[in-house]
């Protein structure tokens, strides 16, 4: 998992802008009752690498990282990640069509 790093050329402002995708580690955590600690051993990342996820810095996840995540936490990606409305030429009404 590669983080976002104050200046290092990112043109977009850092993490958080140029993307809608949001993280929902916390809810997925808050409703298995398991801490970032316990994740990050079940899954064989660093703690700081999943606060990273947590906080929305993250920049990419490897394919191997999301795996082990949705393992651990049995869940599948859209579990774990949504796109937020609002882009745009995108509606911001988030009701189910």
């Amino acid at each position: 998992m590669r983080a976002a790093r104050g200046g290092d050329g990112d043109r977009d402002g850092g993490a958080g802008e140029g993307h809608r995708v949001e993280c929902r580690l916390d809810e997925l955590l808050a409703r298995r009752g398991m801490t970032v600690t316990q994740l990050a051993r079940r899954v064989g990342v660093t703690v700081v690498n999943l606060s990273v996820l947590k906080n929305n810095r993250a920049r990419a996840v490897r394919f191997s990282t999301l795996t082990a995540l949705c393992d651990a936490l049995d869940c599948q990606p859209g579990d774990l990640f949504r796109v937020v409305p609002g882009g745009p030429g995108q509606p911001t009404d988030t009701a189910p069509s």
